[in-house]
């Protein structure tokens, strides 16, 4: 109780030291307000950058942890992924064709599927070519395309179940792919961002030609009709559309369904049960063929992340000592002009450490209210950001400013108030009785 009533009366009588020299305290928040914001602004800064980083890889890649399984094209291999994955609530599979969206016979605006700022740029002929492990890329091709029409390519993702468990996509418009009931003749397609600006920008014709690419479709082609519900942020910046597997599958010609290949996207436990499984229904050879690998962003990016985070904490600590600087000079020159005070007090009974607790609080008291007035400047600060660049910058919009920079705001504060006020509590308490008889 004693130690508490020591800390109450230094916390007090701090108090009423800073509240009689306001323009001298205001002056040492000054000096110390720029360190405290910056170690505020790199500690929000990394916070909210790894997590747009790790969103955007997530929405590409999976969540950390996901097991993403590539299995080789073939009937065999299809029909094998379906019969284990469809309904796995652990567990969905995915394949991709390239289809044109549009006028049929024409070449399309993006041959290849290239993003819509390359769209109308001319260049070769470009066709869609997918590897054994679910991933497509354009290459050249040598054939003379016919002109270009009111038609956009894509890459067409067939999924069994809600891939957003895994990929979290951000729904825009519209609603998801429903996956109750038996498989529609007209396919309904999710898009994405870059896919949604090709039907604003373009005026396309409601028809669907699957399995081809550029100009060039494949021999038997079906000609769909599909029918767009929804649209999403998905991360890509290729024009892309998301349709039940069991809709992609029935419309591919047989010899494209052949080879097709497929990737499904698993959780820990659902892979323990599904993988092997999977390996004893393909045989020996195909099971060989077989791709695994579990996503885990965070310990690949992290060391980048923490070299750049301590790189601005040094320069952050640079600015920081400059206030703490400024309150030791501060609570030097008023330790100097309270000699006489404090020597009374010691006259009359004061402990010498109440003496430093006196100053030490002031100086505390000072580096609090500054780490709280940073804090505020950041929260405004990231909410006004957010208004007016939000609209260019998704990554601004709807942001909570992250505790961990208050924390660091106030462990700033307190540190500071440490180290700026130590050197001068320990000359407080120092002060010899005897100079009280200057007064």
């Amino acid at each position: 109780m004693a130690l508490t009533g020591r800390l109450r009366s230094a916390v007090v009588i701090g108090g009423q030291g800073i509240r009689a020299r306001k323009l001298r305290t205001f002056l040492s928040m000054i000096s110390l307000f720029l360190g405290v914001l910056a170690i505020v602004a790199v500690q929000a800064s990394s916070v909210l950058a790894n997590r747009a980083l790790l969103a955007d890889i997530e929405m590409n890649e999976g969540k950390d942890g996901t097991v993403v399984v590539g299995v080789p094209p073939g009937t065999e291999s299809v029909s094998a992924v379906l019969d284990l994955v469809t309904g796995h609530p652990g567990a969905v599979a995915t394949t991709s064709t390239g289809a044109i969206i549009g006028e049929p016979g024409l070449t399309p605006v993006n041959p290849g599927g290239v993003p819509l700022r390359y769209a109308d740029q001319g260049g070769p002929a470009m066709k869609m070519v997918c590897d054994g492990r679910g991933n497509c890329y354009s290459e050249v091709s040598d054939d003379k395309p016919p002109p270009r029409g009111n038609a956009v390519e894509l890459l067409v993702v067939g999924v069994t179940g809600d891939i957003r468990q895994f990929r979290p996509f951000q729904l825009e418009a519209g609603s998801w792919l429903d996956f109750g009931g038996q498989p529609s003749m007209s396919p309904r397609l999710v898009l994405n961002r870059e896919a949604a600006e090709a039907f604003t920008r373009y005026q396309l014709p409601a028809e669907m030609t699957i399995g081809g690419s550029g100009s060039q479709p494949s021999p038997g082609s079906p000609h769909p009709t599909p029918r767009v519900v929804g649209a999403v942020h998905d991360g890509s910046s290729q024009p892309t559309a998301y349709v039940r597997a069991d809709e992609l599958l029935r419309w591919l010609p047989e010899t494209s369904n052949a080879a097709q290949s497929m990737g499904i996207l698993m959780t820990p436990q659902a892979s323990a049960s599904i993988t092997p499984a999977l390996r004893a229904k393909l045989g020996p050879e195909l099971a060989g063929q077989i791709y695994t690998h579990t996503v885990d962003s965070r310990e690949r990016i992290g060391g980048q992340l923490d070299m750049m985070k301590w790189i601005f904490y040094g320069m952050a600590a640079l600015v920081l000592l400059i206030g703490v600087a400024g309150i030791l000079n501060v609570g030097l020159a008023t330790v100097g002009e309270r000699v006489e005070e404090f020597a009374l007090r010691r006259a009359v009974g004061t402990p010498r450490l109440l003496l430093a607790g006196i100053v030490l609080a002031e100086t505390l008291i000072i580096g609090l209210l500054t780490a709280a007035a940073a804090i505020a400047v950041g929260v405004v600060g990231l909410e006004a950001a957010g208004q007016v660049f939000g609209a260019n910058r998704p990554t601004l919009q709807n942001v909570e400013f992250p505790w961990e920079a208050g924390v660091a705001g106030v462990a700033a504060g307190l540190v500071a108030g440490v180290l700026g006020g130590l050197f001068p509590a320990i000359r407080a308490a120092r002060i010899p009785i005897a100079t009280v008889m200057r007064a």
